[in-house]
């Protein structure tokens, strides 16, 4: 942060600063892919270019908060904007006004209800299907360990090319390891399509970890617990009999089905207003967004 002011305090500029207010990390309703201020000059776009890295560093040590902010900006690193520049010392600005940040590691079990994930007979639909256990895993000792994934979508959120964004973040017991806020590579027509994308990357990743545990000799207490706030994507992963109407969506679809037909995984509907995830997938302000931060990192607004 001292790096900061004291370039921007050596441009002596009335045009860079740091705001002396910023209670999100955006100014309310700034898009930076509909900036069209002009294009920063050589020694600023560099000076851009090496705090978007510090950012995205302070993202991975744990400012949760500003990963969509932060993803965001990182678009538009080869040909930055003034715009963008004032966009990223207003989240430098929200930093220093809420430094007291804590990732909290909370070893202790969630609750979880069990009777929102229902467990039905997929054999007809995936016969056969079963979770790939390594077979050289070592013996799995010690107390077990709950998996809970949180997953959302933010729909063509991105007005320029109306790419939608994924956003995801992984609980091992009530600590938070894994997180991911990244725009989607292919263009989805429907928030269906958007939606299960979002899950199979979830998914994905949750895998992964579940693989190195094993590995490591740690015991899983059963089946990942995936929490999404579209109603449709749920009835798909929950129920056999549901069809596929999309074509489209056929692989990231029958990806995600699969695995909770073999009990890899089980999902069950979230409240948006309760889905951390959605910090991951667009840009929040207000009440919405400190009810969400409260939910990840300690002691922030106080």
């Amino acid at each position: 942060m001292g790096n900061v002011e004291s370039f921007v305090k050596d441009l002596d500029s009335q045009q860079w600063r740091l705001p002396k207010q910023a209670p999100n990390a955006f100014v309310m309703g700034y898009e930076p892919e509909l900036d069209t201020t002009p294009e920063l000059e050589p020694d600023l776009a560099l000076f851009y270019m090496s705090q978007i890295g510090v950012l995205r560093w302070v993202v991975e040590i744990g400012r949760i908060d500003i990963a969509t902010e932060v993803s965001m900006l990182s678009s538009h690193v080869a040909m930055p904007r003034e715009g963008h520049l004032e966009a990223l010392l207003h989240v430098f600005a929200h930093i220093k006004q809420k430094h007291n940040s804590r990732l909290a590691f909370d070893p202790t079990y969630p609750k979880i209800d069990q009777r929102m994930f229902k467990k039905y007979d997929w054999t007809e639909q995936y016969y056969g299907a079963e979770e790939p256990i390594p077979a050289n895993a070592p013996e799995a000792l010690g107390k077990a360990v709950d998996l809970r994934l949180y997953v959302d979508s933010d729909h063509a959120g991105e007005k320029l090319t109306r790419r939608s964004r994924t956003g995801w973040l992984i609980y091992m017991q009530n600590a938070l390891i894994a997180f991911h806020s990244k725009r989607q590579s292919t263009v989805e027509t429907s928030v269906f399509g958007a939606e299960f994308c979002a899950m199979k990357s979830g998914i994905e990743a949750l895998r992964g970890i579940c693989y190195k545990l094993r590995m490591m000799g740690v015991p899983l207490t059963g089946p990942s617990y995936i929490f999404g706030d579209n109603m449709s994507v749920i009835h798909n992963t929950q129920r056999p009999e549901s069809t596929l109407k999309k074509k489209s969506c056929s692989v990231a679809y029958h990806f995600c089905r699969e695995a909770v037909a073999m009990d890899e995984c089980r999902t069950c509907h979230i409240p948006t207003a309760l889905n951390p995830a959605d910090l991951c997938t667009k840009v929040l302000y207000g009440n919405k967004r400190r009810m969400l931060v409260r939910s990840i990192l300690f002691d922030i607004y106080d």
